[in-house]
Order: structure tokens, then sequence, then C-alpha cells
């Protein structure tokens, strides 16, 4: 019997894994990749993780994971089908017959970045398109850049991104943006920001690297970064039937990392929360630990 199983290897998941171990906790991790680190390891480069700038993601991911190996964490490669609790003991059942037993369950799966759903976009990741300004905005200092959306995550990243490069598109598909009114009449008094509506990104062009966007107006964007900030899809197609999603599918937390199910914890990008980074899902897997103990000191 374990005391707690941990579902996703990304920050939150080995931090809380880390944490665990130390606190002398009978635990593994279930992820679904061969020596998975999460979304992390897409970033070409993290530079706001503290005291290791400029590191490349996949090189954090696997430091991070190291210093889980060191401790002993063990690792279970499958992809969990089910997740559901049985006389207050949690069963996940995973795929190659593989089925565990925990007290506790920390889910941290993450999230995945939504599509902007053009054609090809896949060769451009990490070659001019990003779907996180603050991670990647400042290598784009002084040049010209597009940001696609109009939520408030696509506002608050052309406002951040108006601060450091020479221009700023902020494309949407509709007159109306869904973000805050008071941001977009900030970006409208930027001098280097263009607003343009009713349009969609029809093509990305480029060879290595992003040089451009055609509109489907036929107007062309000459740029060097594309930031997508059309929404992320978390992923939380186990946890539909308790009860613990909020109306964008993700899972209702606070700091603390409780549920309302009695056991169930989340930890990362998956859990509501207003900043979606590395130190923000680290700073999780950490606290979800210590509700974990006092949970099990209750039982």
């Amino acid at each position: 019997m374990l005391d707690v199983v941990i579902i996703g290897s990304g920050p939150a998941g080995i931090t809380a894994a880390i944490y665990a171990k130390r606190a002398n906790l009978n635990v593994a991790v279930v992820e679904k990749e061969y020596l998975g680190t999460g979304q992390i390891a897409e970033s070409s480069r993290v530079d706001n993780y503290p005291g290791i700038p400029g590191i490349d993601g996949y090189s954090l991911g696997e430091k991070f994971r190291e210093h889980a190996e060191s401790l002993g964490v063990e690792f279970t490669e499958a992809q969990v089908l089910s997740l559901g609790q049985k006389d207050g003991i949690w069963i996940i059942g995973c795929d190659e017959d593989i089925t565990l037993e925990s007290k506790a369950v920390i889910y941290a799966t993450g999230c995945k970045n939504r599509p902007l759903g053009v054609p090809g976009e896949e060769k451009y990741y990490g070659r001019g398109l990003s779907f996180c300004a603050v991670c990647d905005g400042a290598f784009y200092k002084g040049k010209r850049v597009a940001v696609i959306g109009g939520g408030d995550t696509a506002l608050d990243d052309a406002i951040y991104l108006s601060d450091i490069c020479e221009k700023v598109y902020l494309v949407h598909r509709r007159e109306f943006f869904r973000g805050s009114a008071s941001t977009l009449e900030k970006l409208k008094q930027k001098e280097n920001v263009e607003i343009i509506v009713n349009v969609r990104v029809e093509e990305i062009t480029g060879d290595k690297k992003i040089d451009g966007i055609i509109l489907d107006n036929k107007t062309k964007l000459n740029i060097s970064g594309l930031f997508a900030a059309v929404g992320m899809i978390p992923q939380t197609e186990l946890l539909k039937e308790f009860g613990v999603l909020d109306e964008s599918n993700y899972v209702k937390a606070s700091e603390d990392t409780k549920t309302t199910v009695n056991g169930l914890f989340v930890a990362g990008d998956v859990r509501t929360k207003q900043l979606r980074q590395v130190v923000t899902a680290a700073a999780d897997g950490a606290n979800a630990i210590y509700s974990v103990m006092e949970y099990l000191r209750n039982i």
C-alpha cells in the first residue's frame, strides 16, 4: 500500500515526489511518457527559473528527475486509465495491466497548449512560435512580433511584449475582446502596438525560423516571433466524475492543493491559479505534500 501516488512527472509531480521522499512517504510517480519530465521539455530555453538562467527545458526537466531518482523515487511508465476510491483507498488503473493502491493521490497531469490550427505550425514550435510570452519574450527584444488571441492572456502578453519589442501586432479573429477592457485601452495607447481584428492566421512563413504570417485577408505581417494565446487544454478527463472541475475544466483548488474529494490533491498547471510557470508548479508540488501529510495524520 502506497502513501501517495503522483500522476504526472512534470515540475509539480517531480517536486512533490522529492518532498514525499524526504518526508519518508511511500510514493510512486506514474508517467505516460518514457523518462518524461512534462511540457517543460518542449521549451528551447528557460530564463526565469532561479539560479540556473539560460538552461533549456529538457535539461532542466532532467535535473528535476535526476534529483528525484537520487532519493529513490520510483517511476511507473504507464497511462492511467481509471481513478476511483474503495473503502477510502484510491485504486489507480493503468494500461499494461498495472494497478496501484494508495491512501492519497496528487493529480499533476498539466495542460497542453491549444493549437492555432494553422497547417504546419508544429514545424515552427521553438523556432519563432511560442505559447508563453513571459518565458520567451526576452528573446525578441527589439524585434517585431505578433500575439494571437482575444482573452486576458493575449492582452497581457501584448502589454508585456510592448515593453520589450519594437513592434507588436495583436491579432484577433473577432471584433470584440473577451479580455479586460482596461488592458485593451492601455494597448490602444501604445504607439508600438497595432490591433488587427476580424482576421485569422492562414499561413506561417519562414524557412528554419518564422519570418512572417499571412492573414486570411491576404495581408502579410513580417515578424520574428509569434505568440499563440488561444487557450490551454487541461488534461482532466479522469476527474470529470468527481465534480472538482471549473467551467474551463481546471481543477478547483487553492494554494493548499486540496480538492473537495478526500485524499485527492492537485498540483501544477492543471490547478486553478493566476500564473502557470515552472516555479509555481514546483511550489504546488511542495504544498501538495504538506497537505498530504496532514491528511495522512488525520486518517
